[in-house]
């Protein structure tokens, strides 16, 4: 069980805290208890479906998995779970995640298969594809955001909010790329084919459209989206966004790290302290002052 968890990446269900984003932003407190629970079992769903897609990676990455420095010590390319048993986990896993959604909620089922078929198309094909593979995993954030509005009724939860996570979620997704290609150097093609029609230039560029983009499209989220406080307090956000984004590019481009979002996220103490600000002065425009 221990390498079986493990290889179901519990740490990255914090990426599956995105279905909450309907909920929090559409400022409503009718029927609370509700829609939490709600969206609570969303995420939970979508845990599954992704530890499912996890597995399911890991199976068909197995051999280049054994070449990398960092994944070859994870339990499949380490010889410490079986690749039956994964198999076997990664089907009832996600059948049963995918049985359930249907159950919740159709538009939610739909969009849970969405997820899954995109996932399998990413590890079978798209993630050969240059940019269509950052942009297929981006796509994954905008499903759980989707999965949220999916679980429960909305009525001032703005499609502006749909921009800024695929802005977000891309610069997080070319920031996985750059660190791979500074860990792996001359070698990154060895490990994941892709990365030989990537240099750090061309990425670097990338980031930064993506990084400006993201400013733009939350800035005019705050002052031009429906639903928001009259004397447009959400823009009051912006400054603690851009420093979020400045910190995850210095984390990236001066100490090196961008390789796994979510350890950002669980270790830098910056990072965290900006994120809980930002989640309290949303909380409070949306909910108390207006």
């Amino acid at each position: 069980m221990p390498p079986l968890l493990k290889t179901m990446r519990p740490r990255q269900w914090v990426k599956n805290a995105f279905v909450f984003a309907p909920l929090v932003f559409d400022g409503r407190t009718d029927d609370l208890a509700l829609r939490v629970a709600s969206t609570l079992l969303a995420f939970a769903l979508l845990c599954g479906m992704s530890s499912a897609v996890y597995i399911m990676n890991d199976l068909a990455d197995l051999e280049s998995d054994r070449q990398h420095p960092v994944k070859k010590h994870r339990p499949l390319p380490a010889g410490q779970l079986r690749p039956s048993v994964a198999r076997t986990a990664a089907i009832l896993i996600g059948g049963g995640s995918l049985a359930a959604g249907f159950a919740l909620s159709l538009p939610f089922g739909l969009i849970l298969l969405t997820y899954f078929a995109i996932q399998v198309a990413y590890t079978f094909y798209l993630k050969h594809v240059v940019l269509l593979d950052v942009m297929a995993v981006a796509s994954g954030f905008v499903l759980r955001v989707g999965a949220g509005v999916a679980v429960i009724e909305v009525a001032r939860f703005s499609p502006w909010l749909y921009v800024c996570t695929a802005l977000g979620a891309l610069f997080l997704a070319l920031g996985k790329r750059r660190h791979e290609l500074v860990l792996l150097g001359r070698g990154a093609g060895t490990h994941r084919a892709i990365l030989d029609a990537y240099t750090l230039e061309f990425v670097d560029r990338l980031i930064g459209i993506v990084t400006t983009s993201a400013l733009v499209a939350y800035g005019l989220y705050t002052f031009l989206a429906e639903g928001l406080p009259a004397n447009h307090s959400m823009m009051l956000t912006i400054p603690v966004i851009m420093y979020m984004l400045f910190r995850l590019l210095y984390v990236m481009m001066v100490e090196g790290e961008g390789g796994a979002p979510e350890e950002i996220l669980l270790q830098d103490r910056p990072l965290q302290f900006a994120l809980l600000l930002w989640c309290v002065m949303v909380v409070l425009f949306l909910y108390g002052v207006r």
